[in-house]
């Protein structure tokens, strides 16, 4: 059984809390995240750090430690912000952005542009490297896996869109 419930979570400097009616609201260098937490979850704040803990009524000290995680990453978020980096892999696969916009060259008939959400960031320092800023760890991390599946990387050469940690399972190719 997980005891993260339990650890409280520490605020940075320059990090501001708000709990209003069951809305937490976390203010930082990069930006304001919200939340609404669950009914069956008290949060109390002491000084520069949260507590979590179920409330009187139940014993559910699950809910209290995945509020816990979601709280810790929106604190980590505006303080320092996250980052996802993806890799292209394919002959003339390439992609370039503009903006808000992101053109991908997959191997498709047609260029695919993709809108990236606001809150969300793209850099291509290199023409097969995308990399997505965010403070909202879920918003990145769902924004990284539509940019992957336009192309998943397949097994035989490796070709498509992969994350910059992931490892791809090579198979061998087949006989005569």
């Amino acid at each position: 059984m997980s005891r993260i419930a339990k650890y409280p979570v520490k605020l940075p400097s320059g990090v501001e809390v708000t709990l209003d009616d069951g809305r937490l609201t976390v203010r930082g260098g990069q930006g304001q995240l919200a939340m609404t937490v669950h009914s069956e979850v008290v949060v109390n704040q002491q000084e520069s750090q949260l507590t979590f803990e179920p409330s009187a009524r139940s014993k559910n000290w699950a809910m209290a430690g995945t509020t816990r995680a979601l709280v810790n990453n929106m604190v980590v978020g505006v303080s320092e912000g996250f980052s996802r980096s993806l890799e292209i892999t394919g002959v003339g696969y390439r992609a370039q952005a503009s903006g808000q916009k992101l053109t991908l060259t997959l191997g498709f008939s047609h260029p695919v542009e993709y809108e990236v959400p606001e809150g969300v960031t793209v850099e291509t320092p290199r023409n097969t490297t995308i990399v997505l800023k965010s403070a909202d760890k879920q918003q990145l991390g769902q924004v990284a896996a539509e940019i992957r599946a336009f192309r998943p990387p397949e097994p035989y050469k490796g070709k498509g869109v992969r994350y910059s940690d992931e490892r791809i399972l090579r198979k061998e190719a087949k006989k005569k």
